[in-house]
């Protein structure tokens, strides 16, 4: 199979979940009629009126833990596709997964010394 056939392929699966989708869209908005009532647009948690403002601003300290998720997410990102090559590429992909792991790590001490996984 070449790659122009792939890439068709390809772009034929992408029309066809687009379609799909748009047909499901389509058919929820002819099918569900919606209706206007004032009590849809309160603020609202757990059937109680917030007294609160609704845009509330979260706090700066969180974002210690934002950049470890992400850093972690990343991490399981690039594992799958480096554990699918590791048998042909052999000790190379090992050091550098290392290399890469080690970095992470880096990541990890420096958030712990921050006090991002402290609890507040």
């Amino acid at each position: 199979m070449s790659a122009t056939q792939q890439y068709l392929i390809l772009l034929g699966l992408a029309l066809g979940i687009l379609g799909a989708v748009l047909s499901l869209y389509g058919l929820a908005r002819s099918l569900g009629a919606t209706r206007q009532e004032p009590g849809k647009d309160v603020p609202a948690s757990a059937g109680v009126l917030s007294r609160d403002p609704v845009w509330g601003r979260y706090h700066a300290r969180y974002y210690g833990y934002a950049l470890l998720f992400l850093a972690f997410d990343m991490e399981m990102a690039y594992m799958y596709p480096w554990a699918v090559v590791f048998k042909e590429v052999g000790l190379v992909a090992l050091l550098d997964m290392g290399v890469f792991l080690a970095i992470l790590f880096l990541g990890l001490l420096y958030g712990w010394s921050q006090g991002a996984l402290r609890r507040q």
